[in-house]
């Protein structure tokens, strides 16, 4: 069993791998500029951060509840602000648009960098809208952010909430899970009492921050658990599920495979259920002292699969802030 510590200008060149248009008005040489700096670990004008998170908007309204994705592409689980670690998995799994990428939530919070990790996904998101997809964690939350490191950061680094509600707001946007090649369903937490189908994760209104209870809720708070049937989850939101669930899910929904993140495993990854199910931890030292490793899932053309596992960016690599930003949660 995972832990349950909660991870609770002009326009340039159009480039091909870019298919869809609402990525160039804000001019291609500015956007690879922006990603750039993020690259370095600089964090963007207000004015920019606000501009991107329109364009991102108009790109992710677009996409479903239940977004489809093609292979080959590699699915990573929370990253949780650890901007250097970021930037180690693209080192492992190669740099985004060259490899496909699918993030399963929990971009945010815990780490010291919130702001350049977001930014830098949403940039690439608007850059090369085909190659990345970005889902919804429970962290990706007005309410869990105020707590957990990223609203403060945000005041902080742009001395104003401001960027803080840009990004807040795009948050409502993200997809609920998304759909490898109809086989393999990802989702940040978990399954629901109330979703039998993935039909019924297409009918939820998204456009919302994250309800308390129900189905939407259920999918960023649920954890797999070795039980029958459907147990109250000790994180107060979700529920513990067992094999006979997902097992049912599965057929039902035709697919092989769930892919899920939201649970630190000290070796990356963790399959359950007769390999139904797969747990992915992309953060590796989690909170910078937990000692585990990370793992990126890679799925070739033919969804024959790869784990790649990774340890945190060598420390002179990497700028660590001298504070404590967050209390203790589950840890």
């Amino acid at each position: 069993q995972g832990s349950s510590v909660e991870e609770d200008g002009p326009l340039a060149q159009i480039d091909p791998r870019c298919s869809r248009s609402t990525a160039y008005q804000m001019g291609i040489s500015d956007l690879d500029r922006q990603i750039e700096q993020l690259r370095r670990c600089e964090y963007i004008k207000e004015s920019e951060v606000n501009a991107l998170c329109d364009k991102a908007r108009e790109i992710l309204v677009e996409e479903g509840n239940v977004q489809r994705v093609d292979a080959p592409v590699t699915i990573c689980g929370d990253i949780h602000g650890q901007f250097y670690d970021l930037v180690e998995l693209f080192k492992v799994g190669g740099a985004c648009p060259d490899t496909n990428y699918l993030f399963m939530g929990d971009f945010v919070d815990r780490g010291f960098y919130s702001v350049e990790t977001l930014l830098l996904l949403l940039a690439l998101k608007v850059r090369y809208p085909d190659r990345i997809t970005l889902i919804r964690g429970n962290h990706e939350s007005r309410q869990i952010t105020q707590v957990y490191g990223f609203f403060d950061e945000c005041l902080r680094k742009y001395g104003s909430v401001n960027v803080w509600r840009y990004c807040t707001e795009i948050f409502d946007y993200l997809s609920l899970a998304a759909l490898i090649q109809e086989r393999v369903f990802c989702v940040h937490g978990g399954l629901s009492p109330s979703i039998n189908t993935l039909d019924d994760v297409r009918s939820i209104d998204r456009k919302q921050e994250v309800p308390h209870d129900g189905a939407m809720c259920d999918l960023m708070w649920s954890d797999p658990e070795e039980l029958e049937g459907w147990g109250l989850s000790p994180r107060g939101a979700g529920y513990l599920f067992g094999g006979d669930i997902v097992k049912q899910f599965n057929h039902a929904n035709g697919i092989d495979l769930i892919a899920r993140a939201h649970q630190l495993v000290m070796e990356g990854y963790k399959w359950m259920f007769n390999q139904a199910l797969v747990t992915v931890w992309s953060a590796p030292n989690y909170c910078y002292r937990c000692g585990n490793v990370a793992a990126i899932l890679e799925f070739d053309e033919n969804l024959e699969r790869q784990f790649c596992i990774f340890e945190a960016a060598p420390a002179d690599s990497r700028g660590v802030p001298a504070r404590k930003l967050v209390p203790d949660y589950f840890l």
